[in-house]
């Protein structure tokens, strides 16, 4: 099993799992899907993935982003009407169809030789092919697609109680509730009396406390998941807030 911090899915993304179970857990939900399975992911979403080999023990999987660039190339190539803001579930699993599976079939020999001139040539075609495959199969993923719309201003408190553990840079925070940076830092002042990185840091080590005492989890098993880059610089971080070692709280 490996477990990766994805630390910001900024566009909308198209999965195949050929092998193995893919398991994503965002702050509002947790999806999987194994063999022959296919998801769509919203853009702007934090979100972890677990990626499990099953049979014979192998894992594939083949990821398509579907850039904002391509999307409204393709809306005025096919003149698609834009509709309102999408405001339905972040993330779709798609049934299967033969015109999806033939396509995924045709992409893997340009996944296996990706330096190859062809690769270059077709890369685009294929990713348009796959936005009219979906719409063909699923009429009303058009607003999904097609919102260019910005993220509006949400619930900056709620979104950061909730993402506080993603280790992400502040710029991506600020995006995510539809800030500007300035906007961001200005609005984190007012409600959490702090700037944004000193109360990041803060809030991670008082989870890890919470943890280590009251759930009994070793540090080696937390850092990662409270969003510290390597196990020394949480050591030497709860150790300088808290006075002992994170092992030595433990114990």
């Amino acid at each position: 099993m490996r477990k990766e911090k994805v630390a910001f899915l900024e566009h909308n993304t198209l999965v195949l799992q050929v092998s193995g179970r893919f398991s994503m857990e965002t702050a509002s939900e947790k999806i999987s899907m194994e063999r022959g399975q296919m998801l769509l992911i919203q853009k702007n979403q934090l979100a972890e993935i677990t990626k499990i080999p099953l049979e014979d023990n192998e894992y594939q999987t083949i990821v398509i982003r579907l850039k904002e660039d391509l999307l409204r190339q393709i809306v005025l190539e096919e003149q698609i009407e834009m509709g309102q803001k999408y405001m339905g579930p972040s993330n779709i699993i798609i049934p299967p169809n033969e015109f999806l599976r033939a396509f995924f079939q045709s992409v893997i020999p340009y996944i296996r030789n990706p330096e190859e001139k062809i690769t270059h040539s077709l890369g685009m075609l294929k990713v348009k092919e796959a936005v009219l495959l979906l719409l063909y199969s699923m009429p009303g993923l058009e607003e999904f697609l097609f919102d260019f719309s910005e993220p509006y201003k949400m619930d900056l408190e709620k979104f950061m109680l909730s993402n506080f553990h993603y280790n992400v840079p502040v710029e991506k925070f600020a995006i995510l509730t539809g800030r500007s940076l300035a906007g961001f830092k200005r609005d984190f002042q007012k409600i959490f009396g702090m700037a944004p990185r000193h109360w990041l840091q803060e809030r991670r080590l008082t989870e890890a406390r919470h943890l280590i005492e009251s759930k009994n989890r070793k540090p080696s098993a937390i850092y990662l998941d409270l969003g510290f880059e390597s196990l020394s610089h949480f050591s030497h971080a709860f150790k300088k807030k808290f006075g002992k070692a994170p092992t030595e709280w433990s114990v």
